[in-house]
Parts: C-alpha cells; structure tokens; sequence
C-alpha cells in the first residue's frame, strides 16, 4: 500500500506494471519477502561441508534460479511475457530445482516450493493443472535420493501452494484483460464523440454554406440593376454565417439538439432562395415524440433540403409530416420529395451515412432514391402510442 501527495493510502493496483518508483519498491517488496525460505539453501553452502566446485556451482545456480524466478514472476504482474518466453523460464527453473536439489541434498528441496509457485502464477490453467503435481511427484522422487522425510512434509506444501497461486494468476490476468477492455472503450468512445462531431459539421456547414452560395450569386446578379436587393442578400448572408459560426460552436461543445419547428421555418427560407417553389407543413404537434426522434427528424429534414438545393435543380419540392401506424407501432414520418435529378452520385453519400447512424440511435429508419418524378426521402422515428394516430401535422 501506498499514499498519495496528501497522504491518503493508495493500494497499488494488482495486474498494473509499476507506474512510480514507490510502487515499484512495493511490489518488489512483496515478491522478495518470500526469499526468506530460501535460507536452507544458502546456509547449506556455507556450512554444508561442500567442496569448493560444488560450492561455487551451487551458488551460481541459486543465483539463476533466483534471478528467473524473480523475473518471471515480477514481469507476470503487470506486463507478462509471451508464452514461449514463460514457457522458456519455466523450463529453466523445472531443471535447476531438480538437479540443484538431487546433487547438493535434502536442503534444497525448497527450491520445488518456488518452482511451483511461478509455475501456478504464470501457466496458463491446463498447462499449470498438469505442472504442478508433476513438480511435486519430481520433489519426492528427488527426495528419496536424499531424505524421504523432508520431502513428504513439503509434498502436500508444494501442490497446495501451487495451486493457490493458480488463482492468483487468473485473477492478474483477469485485470490485464479489463484494463486492455476499458482502454478500447475508452477508444471507441473518443471515436463515437469524433464521427458526432463529422456527422454535425457536415450537416450544419453544408446547409449554411449552401444557403450563403446562393445568395450571393442572387446578390451578385442583382448588384448593377438592384443595389439596394443586392444589399439586403449580403445582409441576409451575414445573419447567416453568423448563426452557422453559433452552431458549430454548439455542435462542438455537445450541446446543439435542433428543433423541428425551427428547421421547418428555415426550409421555407432556403428552398425560396433557391427558387424552388415550396410546400411545407405548418407548425407540427410534437407532443409525445421523444426529444431525440426529433432531434433526428431535424437533421434529416435539414440534410434532405440542403441536397435538394445543390444537387437536385428541382424546381418543387413538398415536405410532408404524418403520423402512421405500423406493426412496430406509431411512428411520425417525414417525407422530402423533389422533381429534380436527385443528383449525379452513385450511391449514399456522407450526409444520407450519417443519417442512417442518428435514425437507428433514434430507433428509426430512413429510405432514399429515385422516384418516378423525382426523388424522395423518408424518415421514420418512433413515438408514444397517440389517439389520433394518422392525422397529419
């Protein structure tokens, strides 16, 4: 456990690689505590009456064993090895322990407790279910050579010790995999805010700046015969990029939710520029819609007259509201139709993309294309169950 700058205790966090030196001294700590059973081994080669080779050997393989027993399982708390790496240092210690143990005596049977131990913590489950009783049958075939009773008092040690580090295990890795989980939903939320705000600019610019276009080809043909017309579409064009500049601003803060209503009036207004002879719906009843089925109805409608502006050459365009009734339930529908082109694109572009994406988080459905005389867009978003379910607005 650790404190922070005002002295509050702060557990450092199983599964998470040290991220200060403090928490690298803890886990050190509390992994190297547990090399105190190691003194058998060490006070065997300094009163073990061993020859000097044999000393030197030994020490050097204690050394080994306990420089990759540390690696192993310091690196599986945080940042484990690849599992042809954990598999290689495993190897290695299932080879020092028993061959350090049969060659110097009963002293260095201990060395099973540690190799059953990295073996519990960093074997995947199978692999460690099979490993650790084979450590255990191995200690006490060792210890027959040298004192069969050590080695039956460490027996059910070796296996229990094992197996308990088995859970351990799991749950380091358990951490590792809700740390890599909340960093991808961590990414995929700053991806949702960045393809938001795409889908916004898209709508809010490409209606804005389709509407200042126009008007200033209007104020551009108008300027040597009718100044003072000229005058007011410059006028018009500056209230317009003016509300555009508000309306990125909102859209980039999260906070811009378009109304309905205020959509409708603005389509009059666009479709009028645009000489287009128009046919919108008076003031619609939103009671029972949900903010968001109209947030979605906005954009949609603002994406269908924008494209009938600068794509379409139409010269009619209706738009239309009315409530249904399908097997779903009540929806409120609206529908943009043209008698232009429809425009010289082959398929769906960004603008009919992002509306899918905000109809379906709506629980709504869209439908685009050719039609007959024109082309036609409809919307659909769900409300609450009305009684005069069919009506138009």
């Amino acid at each position: 456990m650790t404190q922070d700058r005002t002295g509050t205790p702060q557990h450092t966090p199983l599964g998470w690689p040290p991220r200060t030196r403090r928490e690298l001294l803890v886990k050190t700590l509390w992994i190297g505590v547990w090399l105190v059973f190691l003194s058998s081994p060490v006070e065997d080669l300094v009163d073990g009456g061993h020859g000097t080779g044999a000393t030197v050997a030994g020490s050097v393989g204690l050394a080994v064993f306990v420089g990759v027993y540390l690696t192993l399982v310091f690196r599986n708390m945080g940042r484990p090895f690849s599992p042809r790496v954990v598999l290689t240092l495993g190897g290695i210690l299932g080879v020092l322990a028993p061959v350090l143990a049969y060659t110097l005596g009963s002293a260095w049977l201990g060395l099973f407790v540690y190799l059953s131990v990295a073996w519990g913590a960093t074997l995947p489950l199978r692999a460690a279910y099979w490993a650790i009783p084979a450590s255990a049958l191995a200690m006490y075939l060792v210890g027959l050579h040298s004192d069969e009773k050590e080695a039956r008092g460490l027996l059910f040690l070796v296996v229990l010790i094992g197996f308990a580090m088995t859970g351990v295990g799991q749950l380091v890795r358990t951490t590792i995999e809700l740390r890599k989980a909340r960093a991808t939903v961590a990414q995929l939320a700053a991806n949702e805010e960045r393809l938001r705000l795409a889908r916004d600019l898209h709508d809010l610019l490409g209606h804005s700046l389709s509407l200042i276009t126009l008007k200033s080809e209007l104020a551009g043909r108008m300027l040597p015969d009718h100044p003072d017309k000229a005058a007011q579409q410059v006028a018009d064009i500056e209230q317009v990029s003016r509300q555009a500049l508000v309306d990125v601003r909102e859209a980039v803060t999260g906070y811009r939710r378009p109304r309905l209503a205020a959509e409708l009036a603005g389509v009059q207004v666009a479709l009028t520029a645009a000489g287009v002879a128009a046919e919108v719906p008076a003031e619609p009843d939103l009671a029972d819609v949900p903010e968001e089925a109209e947030c979605a109805l906005a954009w949609a409608l603002r994406e269908a007259v924008t494209n009938v502006v600068r794509h379409s050459g139409a010269d009619r365009c209706a738009v239309r509201l009315l409530r249904r009734q399908t097997l779903d339930g009540p929806v409120l529908e609206l529908c943009v139709e043209d008698d232009g082109s429809g425009g010289s694109g082959t398929g769906p572009g960004n603008g009919l993309t992002g509306l899918t994406e905000r109809l379906e988080k709506a629980g709504g459905t869209l439908e685009a294309g050719r039609v007959r005389h024109g082309f036609r867009l409809v919307a659909r978003v769900p409300t609450a169950p009305a009684a005069d379910v069919g009506s138009g607005a």
